[in-house]
């Protein structure tokens, strides 16, 4: 396949400051999702609050995991499918109205869920659907990608997305803490909200929901939906019917035969998929399970967890910007490599050392080098995308990131039911980190300031 890098004119050339920062503040918004519901706020309250008193032998938290694992398998089937159906009829826009819609609706119906163990499984159900939801939004959102940037600053684009979306779980955690849950007693935070039935944090959720609603709207406005086009094979043919005659079902017909071309055509394209799903599985969990794992085992308050997520988002904002910089320098390879080696040094001390001050730091540590990790991840696709494809490249980046996605939460799960203890669930962290680290390693990297071209008939 005869490829060229194309210039600043061909893609991003009538991007303005404006839509960058349109594009960006779905990241801001999103923080409501990833920061409040996933990470440091509703699956803590599942796990310490709603489930404390579950019956049986397996724990809250492992069935947090095998939850989240179950929503990534559902994602692995419909991901690419529905990225390759927005680029064919240019509803790259729409479907990311649509898909932010209804994660909206799963947050604010979290709100239902009280602090008894009877409501887990609604808990549960309510996120792992609004995950897969969540996903599936991401696509359409990272295609946009090469819609507001150039080759030359698409690195800076996407950490500058990845800081607004910790940014944004900065300012939302600190309105969560000091309004809702900071103090003791049956009222907390400056609103003074009773924490009967888990009021408090029903609310916490219900803010999540609206800021994420409010906070979606401007790249709905200033960024243009894609013209609906004809779109390039893999192998240099055009496909020959629209999204509609094909139908969804047939899209997966579509979608093996891309597979198979692709492979043909460019392998190590492939061979990125597969690494890449492994490692952000990896970069997932750490962020999942790092505020259960800060209450259960190394005895940081609830309430207190909150400020580590502000902290934690500060300094994973600090690495995203300072990352991407270094990704149009270098490429995105060695920020992704160099990131997932200190990950791993980090989490292997944090497996053997205990108390809050041990958490705070090493926790930190393996914070500052998400960021870049997940920025690099992102651009290190988009250079290699033909134009047109972006939707379902990005798509089969979700699906193979999600058929994988299981691994993370299951370890974790697994290694903490067969240990007894939530602490040894890092190990099946690490575990997948590793493996996709091992993954990338051979994998060619695409060069600094270079996006594909469409292939050219010789």
């Amino acid at each position: 396949m005869a490829t060229a890098a194309i210039g600043p004119a061909a893609i991003g050339s009538a991007t303005s400051r404006g839509q960058v920062l349109a594009w960006a503040m779905w990241d801001w918004g999103s923080a409501a999702f990833s920061a409040v519901i996933v990470t440091f706020v509703f699956s803590v309250y599942l796990t310490d609050s709603v489930g404390a008193d579950l019956p049986g032998s397996v724990s809250a938290s492992s069935w947090l995991g095998w939850a989240l694992g179950a929503s990534g398998l559902l994602i692995a089937v419909l991901a690419p499918v529905t990225g390759q159906r927005s680029d064919a009829t240019g509803h790259r826009k729409r479907s990311l109205a649509l898909l932010t819609g209804a994660v909206v609706v799963a947050m604010t119906a979290m709100s239902l869920v009280q602090d008894r163990y009877q409501y887990l499984w609604l808990g549960l159900t309510l996120l792992g659907a609004a995950t897969v939801l969540f996903e599936l939004a991401q696509v359409p959102y990272s295609a946009m990608l090469r819609q507001v940037s150039t080759p030359q600053n698409i690195g800076r684009v996407s950490g500058f997305g990845w800081a607004m979306g910790y940014f944004g779980g900065i300012a939302l955690l600190l309105i969560c803490y000091f309004g809702f849950i900071a103090g003791d007693g049956d009222a907390r935070g400056l609103l003074g909200v009773s924490t009967d039935g888990g009021l408090n944090i029903r609310l916490v959720v219900l803010l999540a929901a609206v800021w994420f609603a409010a906070f979606a709207i401007p790249v709905l406005l200033a960024v243009p939906e894609l013209p609906r086009a004809q779109v390039q094979t893999f192998s240099g043919g055009a496909s020959g019917n629209s999204a509609e005659q094909i139908g969804f079902l047939g899209s997966y017909r579509v979608l093996w035969r891309d597979l198979r071309e692709l492979w043909d055509a460019d392998r190590h394209t492939v061979y990125y998929l597969g690494a890449s799903a492994l490692f952000r599985d990896g970069l997932a969990g750490v962020f999942t399970f790092g505020a259960v794992l800060a209450v259960n085992v190394y005895g940081i308050a609830t309430a207190d967890v909150l400020l580590f997520g502000v902290a934690a988002n500060v300094v994973a904002a600090a690495g995203a910007l300072a990352a991407g910089r270094f990704d149009d320098r270098m490429g995105p390879k060695p920020v992704i490599v160099g990131s997932l080696i200190a990950m791993l040094g980090a989490g292997a001390v944090l497996l053997v050392v205990s108390g809050p001050f041990a958490f705070w730091v090493l926790g930190l540590v393996l914070c500052l080098f998400v960021g870049p990790a997940q920025s690099a991840a992102r651009t290190f696709l988009a250079r290699i995308t033909l134009p047109g494809r972006e939707g379902q490249m990005f798509g089969l980046y979700a699906t193979t990131g999600r058929a994988a996605s299981f691994l993370a939460p299951t370890l974790f799960g697994l290694c903490a039911w067969l240990f007894g203890s939530d602490r040894a669930g890092i190990l099946g962290l690490l575990i997948v980190l590793a493996v996709g680290l091992a993954a990338l390693l051979p994998v060619r990297p695409p060069r600094p300031g270079y996006l594909l071209l469409a292939p050219s008939s010789d």
